[in-house]
């Protein structure tokens, strides 16, 4: 920001991140969480942000941190919700409660894959979508965040 203040970006993991680096690297490539973290903490301090990143493999616990961030307010919101994705109305509805302007990334190009993963239900509350482009789909959501915030009147994007 202008006054030297960082905005608070909230970059969310879901179920079964915690294991990239292991998972079908044809689908989510060689890249760890902790270095995948490490990218988007680095580009988006050069945005502006504060990152605070959170993962979990508990549908509850993921529900819970949303309801914590649509009460002490965020700035940007990035999630990879990972398979909820493609079911979790609970993540959804919690979502919804999120003022801020939200990034969907799937590591993976969900829509050539298996039949039930090329539906997400939290796509139409999604500012931005980003899907299919490994590590640098964080970057190009984030570049899409910072852009929308930048200016306001922007839609929503897919990339």
């Amino acid at each position: 920001m202008a006054d030297g203040t960082l905005r608070a970006l909230h970059l969310l993991h879901g179920v079964n991140l915690d294991m990239l680096g292991r998972r079908d690297p044809e689908h989510y490539g060689a890249v760890t969480l902790a270095e995948l973290e490490k990218l988007v903490r680095a580009h988006a301090r050069g945005l502006g942000f504060e990152t605070h990143a959170f993962q979990t493999n508990h549908e509850g616990e993921m529900v819970e941190r949303l309801h914590e961030i649509a009460v002490a307010g965020a700035d940007a919101l990035l999630i990879n919700a990972g398979a909820w994705a493609h079911y979790s109305y609970a993540i959804r509805d919690a979502l919804e409660m999120i003022a801020a302007p939200i990034a969907e990334v799937h590591l993976s190009t969900i829509g050539e894959r298996e039949e039930w993963r090329r539906h997400s239900v939290i796509a139409d509350i999604a500012t931005v979508r980003v899907s299919g482009k490994g590590s640098q789909g964080y970057i190009e959501a984030l570049d899409a965040l910072a852009a929308k915030l930048d200016a306001p009147a922007a839609g929503r994007q897919t990339l």
